[in-house]
């Protein structure tokens, strides 16, 4: 009997790692309808504008945008607030941080695991400025320029 649990990326913010700098990545899960579930399975779903925040006490993903699926009686909204599922210390050393220094939660990847439950790779981050994000844009062109002089060896 073949398995029918889809086991990989489902959506990333490529965008992410260039407008923040990411300091620390923390894997979460999410909790999802049935009908959320099924349209992840085919690999539609958007998280570039996604963020995590705050609502009662509690992690929440808020932005993101998960199509409904045409197939289910009971819809879910698109782009409703989803819950993040952390332990008890993850959950409080973000919203510190988030609170305190002024850095920001953004999904960095959206998947399934070998077991097959959807994840977020959540990246702590703190924003780039214009000039922050051209240095990094040098940096990474520099490298690519050693590696391939290195390579050509």
């Amino acid at each position: 009997m073949a398995s029918t649990i889809s086991v990989g990326r489902v959506a990333e913010n490529r965008k992410a790692r260039h407008d923040y700098e990411i300091i620390e990545t923390i894997e979460a899960g999410l909790v999802l309808f049935g009908s959320e579930v099924k349209s992840l399975r085919r690999g539609r779903a958007s998280i570039t504008e996604a963020y995590a925040g705050e609502e009662r006490g509690r992690l929440i993903l808020i932005n993101a945008n998960i199509p409904e699926y045409e197939g289910a009686r009971d819809n879910h909204e698109p782009k409703r607030h989803r819950p993040l599922l952390l332990n008890k210390k993850e959950q409080n050393k973000l919203l510190g941080h988030i609170n305190r220094d002024g850095m920001t939660i953004v999904p960095l990847s959206l998947y399934f695991n070998d077991r097959g439950l959807a994840k977020v790779a959540l990246g702590l981050a703190k924003g780039r400025k214009k000039h922050d994000k051209r240095e990094a844009i040098k940096k990474r062109d520099w490298d690519r320029q050693k590696a391939r002089v290195l390579k050509g060896d």
